[in-house]
This record gives C-alpha cells, structure tokens and sequence, in this order.
C-alpha cells in the first residue's frame, strides 16, 4: 500500500514538472473508517468507509495552486496535472509562496512513533459489535434511563509524499474510539444529558467498555436537580476533560503568525515576555510515541521537534509556517499543532476545589 501511494507521489511529481511546474508538492492518501452504533439496545449504523485521493501544490514563477483529485488512474492523472499547472499560471503572483526549503526537512527526527496497531486493522464485525453492545448493556443500566447511545469508531490511514526538491515520506497509522452518552429523567418533565469518550492510536490505550459507561453515567448523575445559581464573580476551576478546549480553541488559536500578519493576534509582541503565570507552561510535542497528533514531519514537510510554546509564564515561541514566515519576517516553526501538553501542577482536584472554596466548576 505505502509503496505504491510513494509511487503515485512521485509519478505526480515527474507529470507536474514536465507540465512546466517550477516546484511541485504531491500527497497520495488511502483510509478506511468503520463505525458501529447502538441506540436503546439495537444496532443503529453500521459504515465502512474506504477513500482515496491525491493532493498537488504547484509553484510556477511566483503562482501557487492547490488542487486535489480522487482519481488516481495513471491514464488521466497526467490531464489533471497539465489543468493544474495551466490553472496555476492565470493566478496573480505572490513572491512569497515558495515550496518549504529543503533545509527544514532535511533532518529527520530519530525517533519510533508507534502510531500502527496491526490489531485495529484487522477488526472484524465480531469485535466491534460486541464492543458496541457491552457499551449499551452498561450505559442502560440506570433507574432514570430514557435513552442511551454507544459508537465504536476505528480506521487505518496511509499516506505518502513527494516533492521536487528532494522529500520523501510515508506514514501508518491507526486509531480506535469508544463513546456513550445517556439521557436521564429529572424531576418533573426535565431532563439531563451526560456522555463520555476516549481514543487512541492502539487498542490497548482505550480504558474498557465498563469504564466508558461509567464515566459517561457520573457525568448524567452530576447533572440531576441541577439549578441555576446566582450571577457572581467568583473562581473557577475548568476540568481537564474540557481544558483542552480552553487552551487550544481560545488561547493557542491566535498563537499563528498568520493571525500576526492579519492583525488578530496579541502574541507576536509578547514572545520573551512573561505574560502568564509562572505556573503555566505549554510545549507542543509532537514525538510522544502513540500521541494522537504526533509525526516526523507538519503538513509542509518541517521536521518535528519539541517546542516550547509558553515556559513558566515567558512565551517563547508561535506557530510559524513557511508563507507568514515569510510575510512577517520570523523564523519557521511549524504551521499547525501537533500534542500540546500542559505542565502538571502539585494539586489534585479535590484539593483546587478546597482551595477555591466558593465557586463555579466547568465541565462542558
């Protein structure tokens, strides 16, 4: 499979450039995503999705284009890629898109991701209703039970890419989820709503189907006779589960040299400050091995390191990929985030609660 996606890469590459591209980028992409649910004890969906496509970016003397297709027959890729060479010469020139210099992928990181579990590729039917009917035996088993839901999702991608400057990459890997969610009754006609799910690169990285359904049924229960409280200004506390959201969504979304160079972000001016508290470190890392955003290289071909996002407060790094590099003059990172991982501190969460006394806590 890998070899012959590299191969279509690289056919794509050779096709382009006799086309009269000056540069060309090619990514040849396979998947397959099967998902099973259960809704009140009876199999809901079943879906198996296979796909298949080739995405090519092509630099003709300062004009880029992006196009993509799904059809990978070689008898009408080289008509494609004549249409998108020919496309990209009608645009208007931009000195500053270039394809990634090869400097910035000519290192390869050393270092075993782990992110194939040959077991999830070879999931049957079995399996994964099995798992889905365990889920909705244990998710329904509440006095207050209205409705309930469970979804077993997994799949395999394989990709490959090639450049005319000299990259080559592949990449394997799989993944596996299990989620439920519950409706309760509440008092009178109200009702309350809880669900809960994980994912991983490898089967064994997914807590079981009991632990799904109990985490899924607590977070119903909390909800029971809830009220609203008064308007204040008071403390609060953001769970873990929904930290991410915070962080990722709110704060780290401006952290991009393209919201700089537009004129939406606050985080250029603050690099080597200390803007946070001395508790807060970010570092996005995208060599944890079995993380669910971990690689060798970004989308643009930048190999992977560690990078340090926020250190104890002092901001030491944004989000930099080669094009608002180039328009704002700072040195690439990476263009996108890969695992970002807070720095853990020295309280549980019962005692943060203690500590905060009054207060609201976020759980969604």
């Amino acid at each position: 499979m890998l070899a012959d996606l590299q191969s279509r890469a690289n056919e794509a590459v050779t096709l382009a450039k006799a086309a009269g591209a000056d540069d060309v980028w090619a990514t040849a992409q396979q998947s397959r995503n099967v998902t099973f649910a259960y809704r009140d004890g009876a199999l809901e969906t079943v879906k198996d999705n296979t796909a298949r496509s080739l995405s090519i970016q092509v630099y003709v003397d300062d004009r880029y284009s992006s196009s993509q297709t799904t059809d990978l027959n070689p008898d009408r890729l080289a008509g494609f890629l004549k249409e998108a060479v020919a496309t990209t010469w009608a645009l208007q020139a931009d000195p500053f898109r270039k394809i990634t210099p090869a400097a910035l992928f000519a290192k390869r990181p050393q270092v075993d991701l782990d992110l194939l579990d040959p077991q999830v590729s070879a999931l049957d039917r079995e399996r994964r209703q099995a798992w889905c009917a365990a889920l909705d035996e244990a998710v329904r088993d509440h006095a207050r039970m209205i409705s309930a839901t469970s979804r077993v999702n997994d799949g395999t991608a394989w990709s490959a890419w090639a450049s005319s400057n000299g990259f080559e990459h592949t990449r394997q890997s799989t993944f596996i989820s299990m989620s439920a969610g519950v409706t309760l009754r509440d008092q009178g006609d109200k009702r309350v709503s809880g669900g809960w799910g994980a994912r991983g690169q490898h089967i064994d990285a997914v807590p079981s189907t009991d632990e799904v359904a109990r985490r899924a049924l607590e977070l119903a229960d909390a909800r029971l006779g809830a009220e609203q409280g008064p308007t204040a200004k008071t403390n609060m506390i953001v769970d873990a589960r929904v930290a991410g959201q915070l962080v990722g969504r709110r704060l780290l979304a401006a952290a991009r040299a393209s919201q700089v160079q537009q004129g939406r972000s606050y985080w250029a001016d603050l690099i080597g400050q200390p803007a946070f508290s001395k508790t807060l470190t970010l570092i996005d890392d995208p060599l944890i091995p079995r993380g669910l955003g971990s690689r060798l290289y970004d989308q643009e071909g930048i190999a992977a390191r560690v990078l340090p996002i926020v250190e104890d407060g002092v901001v030491k790094n944004i989000y930099v990929d080669t094009y608002y590099g180039r328009k704002t003059k700072m040195t690439p990172t990476t263009g996108t985030p890969s695992n970002v991982t807070v720095k853990l501190g020295t309280k549980s969460l019962n005692e943060l609660v203690a500590e905060a006394g009054t207060g609201i806590y976020v759980t969604g």
